[in-house]
């Protein structure tokens, strides 16, 4: 079931004109959500955002303004108050630490200087709504406002790693040599402030012109250049909803993991990869990352559909062909290239643990991977032997973390990870303590699967020890290879 999307909203903050910058910040690595992603300051609406009086107008339009002013303040350090002009620097920074450290309420740091927001100074720039398979949903006001005068833009390291004034032009530069990661919305509003750079007039109307920006449903999701995220639904396992299919290249695409058995959600993927057929792009192949079901259930459509190949790797080649033909097979450490611009160099990586014949795809141009099951945006990734090993699985992280750069993840399952290797080695870190508690539970006395996950998981439901019990048995048998453990009386583990 989709999460329900809770209010928020964000600045544009513009200044200079007729050239204008416009202020944004880098999420901390470190964030669950949307982390190491640029951003517009802003946040999630506050019960007592609904206190604060907006002069111009009311309801809605008033309560997401002061949400917007508050969040801006308390990210940024602007306050776009009117009657700030009398007061100092010193002063406004004293009121953002009052706000910080819960002293006053952003009303009474407004009211004591007799301080006013004006709806007029905030033209409304499109309304978002985070697609369904996102973990976390916001439906998202922004606002296009104009910095003032005296006032100087600064954020608290935490939660914003950096902030900067860029011309929008050169944060698109950026992006397009894949150097940072956007989310619909904020490539949007980039995109449409470097056309409309000389012709600010238009600018409100082309930001909020688009579908998407009027709440529809976010469906071309393009966070690096040419890597776009389609999300189809497919019976996947809890707290996943959906599985990213991905279509990467320019003039000549490769469509990976067209995952949904479900025709309602085929005909949306066919439509989306039309459009791109439409701007005069052509498949090439389609590829599998693994044999899962919600991997591969729309593969024979798209491969019939289209008439071009199917390629994945030989150990899910003989797994799949019940279902899919494979016309080609994938080798460790082959090199796809796409041309284009900025061109496209994916390098396969034969990544088992959660299956035998498991690719990852590394574009080795901007450190992006095609992540799979490896690692996963939103729930666990399950190891389950025979298929699943936990030794080839740690093996497999620790590759990816030896590549040369790596800079975003693109996983099946919840939304882009832009912290990559933080990502990856809290993978490591998590895995390493949980293995230590089947351990010491062992050591403990704990002798079947079942005991050991009494112990061992104590902080994970009991509805989902079923899953944990699996795990566990890959972690008994790597902990057996290591000569850690050993198995006697046909299922019964002991300590070495």
């Amino acid at each position: 079931m989709a999460v329900t999307p809770k209010d928020a909203a964000a600045i544009i903050l513009l200044k200079d004109q007729p050239h204008p910058k416009v202020f944004w910040v880098k999420r901390s690595p470190k964030l669950q959500f949307m982390g190491g992603y640029h951003a517009f300051p802003g946040g999630q609406l506050d019960k007592e955002d609904s206190s604060v009086m907006v002069a111009g107008c009311e309801g809605e339009e008033s309560l997401m303004r002061a949400c917007a002013v508050r969040e801006f303040f308390e990210e940024a350090g602007v306050l776009l108050a009117r009657g700030t002009d009398r007061l100092s620097l010193e002063r406004i920074a004293a009121k953002r630490r009052a706000m910080a450290e819960g002293t006053k309420t952003f009303k009474q740091i407004l009211n004591e200087d007799s301080l006013e927001i004006a709806c007029s100074d905030f033209e409304p720039a499109g309304r978002w709504v985070t697609p369904a398979f996102a973990p976390r949903r916001f439906d998202t006001w922004f606002f296009l406002a104009w910095m003032p005068d005296g006032q100087e833009a600064l954020i608290e390291t935490g939660e914003l790693e950096t902030g900067e004034w860029i011309r929008p032009a050169d944060a698109l530069d950026h992006w397009k040599h894949g150097e940072i990661t956007l989310a619909p919305p904020t490539l949007h509003i980039i995109r449409t402030l470097a056309q409309h750079a000389d012709r600010i007039e238009e600018l409100q109307s082309a930001l909020a012109a688009i579908p998407e920006a009027k709440r529809a449903t976010v469906r071309r999701i393009e966070l690096r250049p040419g890597i776009f995220l389609f999300p189809v639904r497919t019976p996947t396992l809890p707290p996943a909803t959906h599985t990213n299919c991905y279509i990467i290249g320019g003039d000549e695409l490769v469509v990976i993991d067209p995952a949904s058995p479900y025709e309602e959600e085929q005909q949306e993927l066919d439509k989306f990869i039309d459009g791109l057929i439409g701007e005069g792009r052509r498949v090439r192949e389609i590829i599998i990352t693994h044999l899962h079901p919600d991997h591969i259930g729309g593969a024979a459509h798209l491969r019939a559909r289209l008439g071009v190949p199917v390629a994945a790797h030989r150990l899910t080649a003989d797994r799949i062909s019940y279902s899919v033909t494979v016309d080609r097979l994938i080798e460790d450490d082959e090199l796809i290239e796409l041309k284009g611009d900025p061109g496209w160099r994916l390098r396969a990586l034969h990544t088992q643990g959660h299956a035998r014949g498991h690719l990852c795809f590394y574009e080795e141009i901007t450190g992006a991977i095609i992540t799979g099951d490896l690692v996963v945006g939103i729930g666990t990734v399950v190891i389950d032997p025979p298929e699943g090993n936990m030794k080839q699985y740690f093996d497999s992280l620790r590759r990816l973390l030896a590549l040369p750069r790596l800079s975003i993840l693109f996983p099946a399952h919840g939304p882009a990870i832009g912290s990559a290797r933080e990502k990856i080695e809290e993978y490591i870190e998590h895995r390493t303590m949980r293995e230590d508690k089947i351990l010491a539970a062992v050591q403990a006395g704990a002798a079947l699967p079942h005991e050991i996950v009494e112990a061992a998981y104590t902080d994970v439901n009991p509805a989902l020890w079923g899953l944990a019990e699996r795990s566990t048995v890959a972690h008994l048998e790597k902990l057996e290879e290591e000569g850690r453990v050993s198995r006697y009386d046909g299922g019964r583990y002991r300590s070495v």
